[in-house]
């Protein structure tokens, strides 16, 4: 053979090869296309409406869900979490910083009859009430319904008012769907704002670290009003989720999140006063004028939950950035610190996609709210919540009136601002997209999240920098907490065995989050990240554990490295090793600041005071 055939019979075959490759590929392509429309097919869809009375507080609603049966049997019963009415603890266990007729009001709304509307104006608690349920229609299949008329079904409602069981008329096949609807009606709470202010924020977290206070995530954190803003952080029954052949039927009582929800596509409808601004989790799709009032129509799809910011004076500033709508919302009085928020949180956004992968979202918000002292932060699907109190523009001619030891603090405000709007844009990578259970797992989103929140800053500020910010928003949270009495813990228990915001931080967010340093230290950079952003991908809109993180960094190193990597997830998750790998308490700042003397009430009282400037240098930190 010549050299000239020669070269046209590799031609031919490099041609054949590249037809093989080329059809394998497009093979491959349509597979997972029809993959992903199995699980959106398989997947929840929400319709509801609700009609919001901003003034007095309350709301109407009904929705309407689809659920299928994912499971092998047939099952005959759809639980629903009403996170509204979640109490966290006993009355003597909530925050000592929350009013006491918040506590006393925990213990009255138990008894609250499920057709009885609450007066919102006398209510310290929010409220979600079921008034029917009725089954739509059933389907065959999860591509296919057919209706069979709206017919009443019977429901329970738990003691405490927040697990929703429906019983169907009929067993749903494997496979198979169901419609039903849900009617419902609530109210929210208007928060006095001192418990909303800088200073609440701050005495809250000096409170928990000296008196080593119980904490409890509770409804009120997330529905609420005050200053001129509502927040409907879950004004509607949730899917609960399904766990292999059961369902995740219990709110656990714990600081840490509460919402555990599977993704889901969401049509919303909500008719509001027309002056009355709405940013909600989903895109806005019209409005129309009804009676006096707006009705404004939302959709959203993989998301694993809906809600709502509302107010006269909230504004919004967007930018778009590697392909996302990134928008940041505040108040009229808040312009200039919004607007400076909308620059981190665009950033972030483009240091998260080139590092972790495409955004789970096209649109991602931030938005300031009126939290209580005590949670600095909240994270919804493609919207992230910041404490209002934080919002602090040094600049303007008000700030004349802080006291001087606020003013002071300018710069440790103004960096854990900027840090948690890094870390609540993490979230909608860690816990918006992957999900997992907050409950048993919270490494997975809050440690990660907060990790993330230090790579943005090495990627903005430089190395140095951000060695700054994780000695003052990681190892340094560890050290104060360690120096106050607090224990080392493993940071992989479930959430309600920690105490209170403090202890969370030093544990979950900071032992947790300078784990993933240890490990980027061990494997490489390139090699860190490119397990992180397979676990990412292989986890997007679904569900993962403990096991799927640390099999994804495992499997990036040779076998005789897996071993070395596998006790790096033990000592910093199961041991207790933080005092040699963080930071061990420093008797010099406990010495100075009295903390040998017994703890007693009239003996903390004169300890706070002394504390002074110290906890606003140390402990201005949104928790």
């Amino acid at each position: 053979m010549n050299a000239c055939l020669s070269l046209c019979v590799l031609l031919l075959l490099a041609a054949g090869a590249g037809t093989s490759v080329c059809a394998q590929q497009t093979a491959d392509a349509a597979r997972a296309q029809s993959n992903e429309a199995a699980k959106q097919a398989s997947r929840a869809r929400y319709r509801i409406n609700l009609k919001l009375d901003f003034d007095a507080r309350t709301f109407t609603g009904t929705e309407r869900v689809r659920w299928v049966n994912a499971d092998t049997r047939p099952a005959s019963v759809i639980y629903f979490h009403l996170y509204a009415n979640h109490r966290g603890g006993t009355a003597e266990n909530t925050r000592e910083n929350t009013r006491a007729s918040s506590a006393a009001s925990a213990t009255t709304n138990a008894a609250t009859n499920a057709s009885a509307a609450p007066d919102a104006s006398q209510s310290d608690e929010p409220h979600l009430d079921v008034t029917e349920v009725r089954m739509v229609a059933a389907a065959t299949s999860a591509a296919a319904t057919t209706a069979a008329g709206a017919q009443p079904l019977g429901f329970t409602l738990d003691e405490q008012r927040v697990t929703l069981r429906v019983q169907l008329r009929e067993a749903v096949a494997a496979g198979a769907g169901v419609e039903i609807e849900i009617a419902f009606k609530g109210s929210v709470p208007e928060i006095d704002p001192d418990e909303t202010s800088l200073p609440a924020h701050v005495v809250q977290q000096v409170g928990a670290a000296l008196r080593d206070t119980r904490e409890w995530r509770r409804g009120r954190d997330t529905n609420f009003f005050s200053r001129g803003v509502m927040l409907l952080g879950t004004p509607y029954p949730v899917l609960a989720v399904r766990e292999g052949d059961d369902w995740q039927r219990k709110v656990e009582a714990s600081v840490g999140d509460a919402l555990y929800t599977d993704v889901a596509a969401y049509e919303v409808t909500i008719e509001a006063p027309s002056d009355v601004v709405l940013y909600t989790s989903g895109d806005e799709r019209g409005d129309a004028e009804i009676n006096g009032s707006r009705s404004r129509s939302f959709a959203g799809e993989n998301l694993r939950n809906f809600a709502v910011v509302a107010g006269r004076t909230l504004r919004s500033s967007e930018r778009a950035i590697a392909g996302v709508r990134v928008r940041s919302i505040y108040t009229a009085e808040h312009e200039t610190i919004g607007r400076r928020v909308l620059g981190v949180a665009a950033e972030a956004v483009r240091v998260f996609v080139a590092h972790f992968g495409e955004s789970p979202f096209k649109t991602i918000n931030v938005t300031e709210a009126p939290l209580i002292a005590g949670v600095g932060s909240m994270e919804f699907a493609r919207l992230g919540v910041v404490a209002s109190a934080f919002y602090v523009d040094f600049d303007a001619p008000a700030t004349r009136n802080l006291p001087e030891i606020v003013r002071e603090q300018r710069a440790s405000v103004e960096d854990s601002l900027e840090f948690t709007v890094a870390h609540v844009v993490g979230h909608q990578w860690w816990g918006a997209c992957v999900g997992n259970d907050p409950e048993r797992a919270p490494v997975l989103d809050e440690s990660l999240a907060h990790w993330s929140a230090l790579l943005y800053y090495q990627e903005m500020h430089g190395p140095e920098r951000a060695a700054q910010v994780l000695d003052d928003q990681l190892r340094g949270v560890y050290q104060i907490y360690r120096t106050f009495g607090g224990d080392d813990m493993a940071a992989d228990r479930d959430a309600r065995e920690y105490r209170n915001s403090f202890q969370y931080s030093a544990i979950v967010s900071g032992k947790g989050a300078l784990m993933f340093n240890a490990l980027r230290k061990q494997m490489g950079d390139e090699r860190f990240r490119t397990a992180l952003r397979r676990y990412y991908e292989a986890n997007r809109f679904e569900i993962a554990e403990l096991d799927d993180l640390e099999a994804a960094f495992v499997a990036e190193v040779p076998v005789g490295e897996r071993r070395t990597l596998t006790r790096i997830f033990n000592r910093w998750l199961s041991e207790k090793r933080g005092d040699e790998d963080i930071a061990p308490p420093n008797p010099q700042l406990a010495a100075a600041l009295g903390l040998s003397v017994e703890q007693s009430g009239a003996k903390d009282r004169n300890r706070f005071a002394r504390l002074g400037r110290f906890f606003w240098r140390q402990m201005t930190r949104i928790r």
